[in-house]
Order: structure tokens, then sequence, then C-alpha cells
């Protein structure tokens, strides 16, 4: 037990965070890492969805059975042809600072998603022509094309969460490091690499809303770290625990394990197309097909997570009704890997994954790393801190990186992004007119039975040109002290702190 005491001590001098009985009403979270700009319009990490739950109300949220629910918007119409959405917002709101939350911040908002350099909003609202205020409560939002359903599910995500203009203006593109929102919590205070502090806020609309004084969102990027503080009380809630955590909070009589499925998956991204750095893994799609063939994702899940995950290839799990049945896991063929290689003239392909420091990924990273050595595959690894990870995604810094994807409830959440010509996070820079073509279309139907069909076709493209290497869907596995009450687990993976109660 000594030991884990040290290396917890190590830990809170590193971060700037001391350990200690948690003040009456405080509210301690362990998150995975540490995240990017507090800026609904540019956050990316999934981490940071965690603090910004709590500090920004989006317009609607979802429920766990990802059905749309008011938020602050209490109701919406959709024009008989489908061209626009009318919104009839909450009265009585106000951001932080004291500002009106009305009709025109919320116009405010959605602009600024568009047009602020760097927005990875403005994919999920390419819909949107203009929103049109009716009066202080009242907003319509005038769409380019029918795509009333993808809006508004996207408005129940950071594209919704909306900001204070007067705040948005006084600090620019500093608005993500003291973000001025209307949510059941203020932004207090960010110590980098140490803690995210927020407060209640006294005005907040629901005033029978219950939930902790005060919540600590503090990164820490070892599991098992993050375990050692959970049963020990620093924390209360710990999220992303691995399968391999379970057993020893198993027989702990102060901790509850929940979980929930998970709407992402586990990816390696490929260069195909992004700088110098794509012209080897994006010359000859047979050398992203002979990496693919090279690893056993079934032997991967077994050996590392205990089945609890599902082996997957596509931006959605294999029960999904729009999984491509005619493209379904690769079976692993290393001869088959070999002549592909050879084919495409690099017998002794060598390229470098960044990964970042999470023992998940680092661990399947490794295992990956063995399988594609036996087909004369050399993968170099290099750790890198995540958010620096992503940022040099963003640059072309990269042959291949080591990533997730959070998911949305809907699939084009999960691959209009990441794989059409112009999609924000669309990293190897992969483009294909006929991918682009068949996703526009999806967008564009509310028929499910044709939407299946063109997600299949997409599929069928990505499965062929393989810009990325999906590997796994998890659950999310999330460590819960017995002296919470209210926690209810989302397939979203964020942490609603909405109703939770310390004993």
């Amino acid at each position: 037990m000594m030991h884990k005491l040290r290396l917890l001590a190590v830990i809170a001098l590193a971060t700037g965070w001391a350990f200690g009985a948690a003040a009456q009403g405080t509210l301690r979270i362990g998150i995975n890492e540490d995240p990017d700009a507090l800026d609904p319009a540019t956050n990316r990490l999934a981490s940071g969805r965690q603090p910004l739950t709590a500090i920004c109300d989006k317009l609607f949220d979802v429920s766990t059975d990802l059905d749309l629910v008011p938020q602050l918007a209490e109701s919406y119409v959709v024009a008989p042809d489908g061209m626009s959405v009318t919104l009839k917002l909450r009265p009585g709101v106000t951001f932080h600072d004291g500002e009106p939350m009305n009709a025109e911040a919320v116009r405010f908002t959605l602009e600024r998603n568009v047009t602020r350099t760097g927005s990875l909003r403005r994919s999920e609202l390419t819909a949107l022509d203009h929103a049109e205020v009716v009066d202080p409560l009242t907003l319509r939002l005038v769409l380019k094309e029918p795509q009333s359903s993808l809006l508004l599910i996207n408005l129940a995500e950071r594209a919704g969460m909306i900001v204070s203009p007067k705040a948005s203006e006084a600090l620019g593109d500093r608005f993500g490091t003291a973000p001025v929102c209307a949510g059941p919590y203020r932004f207090v205070e960010r110590v980098p690499q140490g803690r995210i502090v927020v407060e209640r806020y006294a005005n907040y609309w629901d005033r029978a809303m219950q939930g902790p004084d005060r919540i600590e969102y503090m990164p820490i990027t070892d599991s098992t770290v993050r375990i050692s503080a959970l049963r020990s009380g620093e924390l209360q809630i710990a999220e992303r625990l691995t399968p391999t955590d379970l057993p020893q909070l198993d027989a702990d009589p102060n901790v509850n394990v929940v979980s929930a499925p998970d709407l992402g998956y586990h990816v390696i991204r490929l260069n195909t197309n992004n700088g110098p750095h794509g012209a080897l893994l994006g010359r000859d799609v047979r050398i992203r097909q002979a990496i693919n063939l090279a690893i056993d994702r079934n032997a991967m899940v077994h050996a590392l997570f205990e089945d609890k995950y599902t082996a997957g290839n596509q931006f959605v799990n294999p029960s999904n009704p729009n999984y491509d049945t005619s493209h379904p896991v690769p079976e692993r063929d290393v001869a088959a890997s070999r002549r592909l290689l050879r084919a495409a003239g690099v017998p002794n392909l060598t390229f470098t994954l960044l990964v970042p420091p999470e023992r998940e990924r680092q661990e399947a990273a490794q295992f990956i790393q063995a399988m594609l050595s036996e087909a004369g595959i050399t993968m170099n690894l290099e750790t890198q801190e995540n958010a620096t990870m992503l940022q040099n995604g963003r640059r072309g810094q990269f042959e291949a990186l080591f990533t997730f994807w959070s998911g949305r409830p809907h699939p084009d959440g999960n691959v209009f992004t990441h794989y059409s010509c112009t999609g924000p996070q669309n990293d190897s820079k992969y483009c294909n007119a006929a991918l682009d073509e068949i996703l526009v279309k999806a967008r564009q139907t509310d028929d499910a039975a044709e939407r299946q069909r063109l997600y299949r076709s997409a599929n069928a493209i990505l499965a062929e040109e393989l810009p990325s290497l999906i590997l796994w869907h998890r659950r999310t596995f999330t460590g819960v002290s017995t002296r919470v009450r209210g926690f209810v687990p989302h397939p979203d993976s964020t942490i609603r702190v909405r109703g939770i109660t310390l004993q």
C-alpha cells in the first residue's frame, strides 16, 4: 500500500493539487487527461466535455436512450416544408456574468460556431443558413436543406452550448481560458495539468436542481492512479476505467462500477494526404490494406480487454443497422499482408505511430506493434500528450496516430467530420468525391432505410480505402464512490453532474 501512497504524493506535487479530505460539498472527478481549450467551438478532447457540460447548458440534451430532451430550448417546431425550425427558449435564464440568455445570444453563438477560426462545430451546422430573432425568447433557424433532425441532435452537443456574447467579445480567442455560459456551474479556475474548478451558479434557472457546491476535475492519465485515488476517497468519481481495472474494485465495498455502451470507437488514423508525412502511407492503398490485414482485432480485444469491448472496423459497431455486413471485421492474414507490401514495393515497411500516455492505448499499440512485426512491418512508437498529438495531427506532422472518437447519436457525427474532404477533423486529408456525395445525401434524408443504404455504401468505400483503422468499440466503465447518489451513465460517456449529491 505504501508504494501507492508515494505514487499519489508524486502526482499531487507534479500537478499542483494536494490530496486530503474533500471539503463538504466538493465533488472530485478524475478525468483521463488535461483538456484542451474550454471553448465549445474549438474543444476537441473528450475530457473537455466533462467540465463544459457543467459550465455550459445546451439548447437540448439527450437521454440515456438518446432521445432529445429540452434544456435551454423548451420546445421546437419544424416547418411543414422542413426548411426551418423555430425554437422557444426558456425564460429567466442568465449567463454567469449576469447577462440574459436570449434569442440574440443563441443567434450570436451559432454564428460564432460557424465563423470562429478553428471551430470544430462548423461541419455540425452546415444545414443552417442563418438564424432569425423573432422575439427575445423565439429564434427561427432557417435551413439550406431539410436536415432538421440532424441539426437538432447536433444542438444537443457542443454545437448547442450557448456562450455569453459579452464575455466572448471581451475575451476573443482567450474565451476558452475562462468560459462564461449558462450552466449550473460557473468557471472558477484552472491549474494546467492540475485541476479545473467550478462552483454552483446561484442564479441558475433550475432552482430545484440538486448538486454539489463545488466540483474539481482532476486530470490523471494513469487509470491505476485514478483507481487508487477513488478507493482512498480522494476522488468520488473516476472516468474511463479499463476492463483490467475492474477486478480490484469488485471487492471494494466503498466503490461501485457503472457502465454503458459507448457510441464511439478507437482508431489509428493514417496520414494519406497531409503534407510530406503523408507520402508513405498515402501513396498506395495496398500499404494500408497490408497493415490492416496484419492486425487481429478479436485477439486484441480478448487479450487486453477480456472481451468486454467489441472488435470493430467501421464508424458504427457491428450491431448497428448502418453497419456494412459485406465488410465484416477482417480475419488476420499475415501472408496476404506480406504479398500486398511486396506488390506495393515496400516489403520492409517502417512508420511511426503517435500514442498518448494512456495505459489502454499504450498496451494496444504494443500489441499491434508485435503483430505487425510478424508481417515484416516495423511500427515505431512515439508517446505524446494527447493534446499535443492531436495538434500534430491537424498540422500533418504524423504518419499515424492512435486516438478515439467518443461518438454521436446520429451516424453522421461519427463519419462526416472525419472523412469528408473538408471535414474539420479529417487529419488524414483523405478526400473521395464519391464518398462526399454519399455522406451529403445521407444528411439530406430522414428515411431510415435510405440512410442505412447510403451509410453501408460509405462503409464499403472506407473499408477499401482505409484512411484509418477502426479497432474496437468499448463500454464506458466509471468508478463511483458509494457516497455519490444520483449518478447516471450515458452512452456518450459524458458525466452529467445535474442531480448528483454527496452523502
